[in-house]
Formats: C-alpha cells, sequence, structure tokens
C-alpha cells in the first residue's frame, strides 16, 4: 500500500498515545482503478469450481489460524482491544471463511413444477462487493462482508477504517498468500470521503456493505438509490437488558457491566439501556455496583483485562458530553488508568425519564442508564421508545413471559439470559434505523446473489 498517493493517515496507539505507524491512503483515481480491477476480475472468479472456490477460502481460513497471535496484537495496538477479545476476533475471521467456505457447494437453486417445461432458478453473483468496515470491530466484520461475499462468487473491495486499518491490511495479504486470484480480493485503506463515497457511485460495484452510523447509512442509501444498488447496513443501537424481579438478580447484575463495558462500550449491541422492574430495581443496583467496580480497566495486552481505552480523544470527549456535560445523575463509577491513553472510567448513570437524552442516543462508551418498570407491558414499551432495534437481552425464569416479551420487543438480535448477540451460523442485523439486511449464518450468502429464473420449453 505503499504506493497509494491519495496521502496518509498516522496510527496512534489508544492506550499509550504512541504514533505506532503511518498508512498510505487510496486517491479517488486509485480507487477507481481498484474497482476496475475486480470487475475484471469477476468473470474468471465467478467461474471458478464451487468445490475449488471453497478449497481458496479455507486455505484463507488456515492462513488467518497460523496468524491469530499476530492479528490479535494488532488489533491491541490499533484498536485497544484487550488480548482476550482480539483472539476472539480473529478466530471469528477463521470460522466464519470456514463456515462459508462450504457454501459454494450448497448455493443450490429449485426445480419448479411448470406446465410445458421445465423451470429452474439460479443465484447469480452481482459483481464487484464494496465493504466499508468500522473502527470498533475491525477485523470481525470485515469477515462477515467478505466470506460470504467471495463464497458466492463476487470480487471484493474492502476499506478499513481510517483509524483501525491494520489487521486489514495483514488480511489482505494473507488473501493474496493463500491464493485468492489478482483483484479477486483488495484491501484499500482511504477516506471515507473518498473511497466510501466512489463504492456508492461508481456504477461498477454492485453491492455496498457498511457498518457505521446511522445518520451516514442514510447517505449511502440515499446515493445508492440513484443506481438501484443493493446494500446492506448494520447501523446504531440503543439496545435494552430488561431484568424482571423473577429473574436470577445475583447473575443479571454480574453479567451487566459485560453487556455494555465490553469494547469500552463501543459496540452497536451493548445494552446501554437497564430496565429493572420496579420490586427488584435497588436489590440490582446494590448487586450493580460492585460488579462495575470489579471491572478490569488496564493496558489491554495484559492477560487478565476486561475493558481497555477509548479508540479516540474525540470519541472520550463525545463520551464524556453526555454525562458531564448535561449533568446527569451518575450512580457509580468503576475504575480507569491514570497518565496516557484515552481512558473513561465504567458509569451508571440514572436518568430522570427516557426523554432524556443519554436514554435515547447512542452514547458509544462505557456507559449505561438504569430505570425501573412497572409491569411486562411497560417494559416493552420502553425497550422500545427508541429510534434503534440491534440487540438485547431478556432476564426471567418464566418461558412464557420469555416468548411473549422476545416477540413484543422490535430488535433483531435477543438473548434470553445471557447477552450474547452474535454466531456465525445465525443471522445478525437491526430492526427500524438500526439497519437493513442481515450479516453471518445462512441467510447472508443469497443476500450476495440475484435470483435468475429460467423456463426450458418442452417444444
Amino acid at each position: 500500500m505503499s504506493t497509494l498517493t491519495g496521502g496518509t493517515f498516522t496510527v496512534v496507539n489508544p492506550a499509550t498515545e504512541v504514533v505506532e505507524t503511518e498508512v498510505a491512503l487510496a486517491s479517488l483515481a486509485e480507487t477507481d482503478a481498484a474497482i476496475a480491477r475486480a470487475a475484471k476480475a469477476f468473470p474468471a472468479w465467478r467461474d471458478v469450481a464451487p468445490a475449488d472456490r471453497g478449497r481458496l477460502l479455507r486455505r484463507f481460513a488456515d492462513l488467518v489460524d497460523a496468524h491469530l497471535e499476530e492479528l490479535a496484537q494488532l488489533e491491541v495496538t490499533n484498536a485497544g482491544h484487550t488480548i482476550g477479545n482480539a483472539r476472539w476476533e480473529a478466530g471469528n475471521v477463521r470460522d466464519v471463511l470456514t463456515y462459508y467456505s462450504a457454501a459454494p457447494e450448497r448455493l443450490i437453486g429449485k426445480q419448479i413444477p411448470v406446465s410445458g417445461g421445465i423451470d429452474v432458478t439460479f443465484f447469480e453473483p452481482l459483481g464487484v462487493v464494496g465493504i466499508i468496515v468500522p473502527w470498533n470491530f475491525p477485523m470481525p466484520i470485515a469477515g462477515w462482508g467478505f466470506a460470504p461475499a467471495l463464497a458466492a462468487g463476487n470480487t471484493v473491495v474492502l476499506k478499513p477504517a481510517e483509524l483501525t486499518p491494520l489487521t486489514a491490511i495483514r488480511l489482505g495479504e494473507l488473501a493474496r498468500e493463500s491464493g485468492l486470484p489478482e483483484g479477486v480480493f483488495t484491501v484499500l485503506p482511504g477516506k471515507g470521503s473518498v473511497v466510501g463515497e466512489r463504492f456508492v457511485t461508481n456504477p461498477l460495484v454492485r453491492k455496498v456493505c457498511f457498518t457505521g452510523s446511522t445518520a451516514v447509512g442514510q447517505g449511502i442509501m440515499r446515493g445508492a438509490a440513484e443506481q438501484i444498488k443493493r446494500i446492506t447496513l448494520e447501523l446504531g443501537g440503543k439496545s435494552a437488558n430488561i431484568v424482571f424481579a423473577d429473574s436470577d438478580l445475583e447473575r443479571a447484575a454480574a453479567t451487566a457491566p459485560y453487556g455494555v463495558f465490553d469494547n469500552a462500550g463501543q459496540d452497536c449491541c451493548a445494552r446501554s439501556r437497564i430496565l429493572v422492574e420496579a420490586s427488584a430495581y435497588d436489590r440490582f443496583l446494590e448487586l450493580l455496583e460492585p460488579a462495575v467496580a470489579g471491572v478490569k480497566v488496564m493496558a489491554p495486552g495484559a492477560a487478565d483485562a476486561e475493558m481497555g481505552p477509548l479508540i479516540s480523544a474525540a470519541q472520550r470527549d463525545r463520551v464524556s458530553a453526555y454525562v458531564e456535560g448535561d449533568s446527569v445523575d451518575v450512580a457509580f463509577r468503576g475504575s480507569s488508568p491514570e497518565g496516557p491513553g484515552f481512558w473513561y472510567p465504567p458509569t451508571v448513570v440514572l436518568p430522570k425519564s427516557t426523554e432524556d437524552r443519554i436514554w435515547q442516543e447512542e452514547v458509544f462508551g462505557p456507559v449505561v442508564s438504569v430505570l425501573p418498570f412497572t409491569d411486562e407491558a411497560d417494559a416493552v414499551t420502553k425497550a422500545n421508545d427508541t429510534g434503534y432495534g440491534l440487540s438485547g437481552s431478556i432476564w426471567t425464569r418464566d418461558l412464557g413471559r420469555a416468548l411473549r416479551v422476545s416477540r413484543g420487543v422490535d430488535a433483531g438480535n435477543l438473548s434470553v439470559n445471557s447477552h450474547s448477540s452474535v454466531r456465525y451460523s445465525t443471522p445478525f442485523g437491526g430492526f427500524k434505523q438500526s439497519g437493513i439486511g442481515r450479516e453471518l449464518g445462512p441467510d447472508a450468502l443469497a443476500s450476495f446473489t440475484e435470483i435468475k429464473n429460467v423456463f426450458y420449453s418442452n417444444d
């Protein structure tokens, strides 16, 4: 990437504020050239036998597996992820590639009974897919896009976030080493206003996958509409963690910090609104305080680190503005290191109402709001009182209640008595302003294809 001429970006370690490297960025002309190469490579990649395409993806997965620790350490340095999380994330890329390596031979159409002949359907790849990756989870979200896109027979140009390009660049190198043909998978660091926007406006790009803010997603959707371009958007979230009085309160409180403070709260799935049944509200807060105090916020490379820094000074200032700037009622806080690094302590706040800004807007930091609810209907109403609908948790021992509430909450991914949102074998995506389309699981593969119907006459 050293030959790119669109300027450079300084990569800073968020835990130390030390400059790690300079990354060259692509110009508009270089973006168009990369897209053209991907378009040129598409016909041959589309025609690779499914079994051979699968073998190449498995070889790619094996190389990722062989470099797991290297990739994890890069993410610790570049994104401030704890080493435990970073190792899981690198492993997720491997697992997603392995999962979709079996897909080319299983992308099966239908034979539909009709009169006068035979009717069959084919899943045809789209062509060039542009993938725009966010800074909060650079490795796994990249894999969620490129693995199914490549498996379906598309070529890919991937733009990492400016703040966190290092693991994407390394994955691009491993892809070439695995034997993927020239132009099939290109990593192109660059500005969103240059590379990302060109994905939207260049007619050779047939689909754009974007993960990031709802505001940027709206712009991509408007631009894609001009060309009727396919999109998948995974956008913001303001997920609810609903705790009923009949639940295991000790477990619900002990796990709640990890449902929101993971990755320093920089997670669109973060359960940043906790709703607690009124009869258990005071007890839950009593249990939550030591759980928050126990979160180990420290240098992310430490083996027992549970939370690292925010990604940048600007992000720390943004989070602080929601708490200190709005003078909200802080119930209690955890700790964070002194000295260099973009640190912010795990913080629990008590909004005055559901109208408060901190209750409604995505803070994207280690801040969680807690409010009581009266009954099941009130819990669902308050959980749905947001423009987002990505994820959430429901804590109860009552199976009937769990079923009713999970059907009533407007969110794409819910967990009962857990905070799990992501499995590579199940669909992931949101309702309302949290996005369009689904990633992961068997459903994602078809979203990188068009269905072609062909009728063969008997005559």
